[in-house]
């Protein structure tokens, strides 16, 4: 881990692992992030009515040697250094500029989110879908064009795997699952109505859930049996939203690969065949 550059992408990484005193503390520092870089490790402690040693573990636990190398990094990522200037997007810049500018913001989302990928969490999510008897895939709004992909992605696959734009057909499509299949449900927030709307019903039917999502605290990836996240940030000009469909492309991009190597004979004859009923499209 880049420990100058990913205190925060650590935490939301890493907290559905955490200890309830764990949670305690990620949960002070991502509330106010500035605020702990201006603190000893025993106002901290205090502070929670924590034992300085947990705070020091916790440190430990994400990566870092100690306290003061946590901070160190919380500090980098706060303070907005000026090598990260490129990244604003100014009213004034050129289209060059504004493009330059959208291409780092995607480079950096993408390795910050490199950063925090379980591989733990990948493995279990890949296993699952190798096993279901059935795949469908959620998303509403713009996380709606990422389910898509991985519809048109997964489809390749041979396997039984299906996916709707629709609000009220995601509800009927859920209510026919089973405990043996496998739901991937997108989205930033991971706390809009539709989509706890559908996680109540996936639920009740006993379905595995992969949530991808960008907040680690969200109802989605709380009852998620598996949360894949990503990391990104809001600009003046670029929601958070929009900066992470990139990362979230990357995700079912990662795992739809790791299905067709282990799907081996089986995989490529269905890619094969999709080719070959395809071909006639081509001029």
């Amino acid at each position: 881990m880049k420990q100058q550059q990913f205190a925060l992408a650590a935490i939301r990484g890493s907290y559905r692992h955490f200890s309830e005193k764990e949670k305690k503390i990620a949960d002070y520092v991502l509330n106010d992030p500035k605020n702990i870089i201006h603190l000893t490790i025993n106002q901290i402690a205090d502070e929670l009515g924590l034992a300085e040693s947990t705070v020091f573990r916790f440190c430990q636990r994400i990566g870092f040697k100690g306290f003061q190398a946590f901070k160190i990094s919380l500090a980098a990522e706060v303070v907005a250094p000026l090598k990260d200037i490129h990244e604003k997007i100014e009213e004034g810049d050129s289209i060059n500029a504004v493009t330059e500018k959208v291409f780092r913001s995607n480079i950096k989302t993408l390795e910050d989110t490199l950063q925090i990928v379980d591989a733990e969490a990948m493995e279990q999510a890949t296993q699952k879908l190798m096993n279901a008897r059935k795949i469908d895939f959620y998303g509403n709004g713009g996380s709606a064009m990422v389910a898509m992909d991985g519809y048109h992605k997964f489809v390749r696959l041979g396997l039984h795997v299906s996916m709707n734009l629709d609000s009220h057909m995601q509800l009927m499509a859920a209510s026919q699952l089973q405990s043996d299949d496998v739901a991937i449900v997108i989205s930033h927030s991971g706390s809009t109505t539709e989509v706890l709307d559908v996680l109540r019903v996936l639920k009740e039917k006993g379905v595995t859930i992969i949530s991808v999502t960008n907040f680690a605290k969200s109802p989605l990836s709380k009852e998620a049996d598996i949360a894949l996240y990503t990391v990104s940030e809001e600009t003046d000009f670029r929601s958070e939203a929009l900066s992470s469909r990139i990362a979230q492309l990357s995700l079912i991009d990662a795992l739809y690969t790791n299905l067709m190597i282990l799907r081996g004979d089986d995989g490529k004859k269905a890619l094969q065949d999709m080719r070959e009923a395809m071909s006639h499209r081509r001029l």
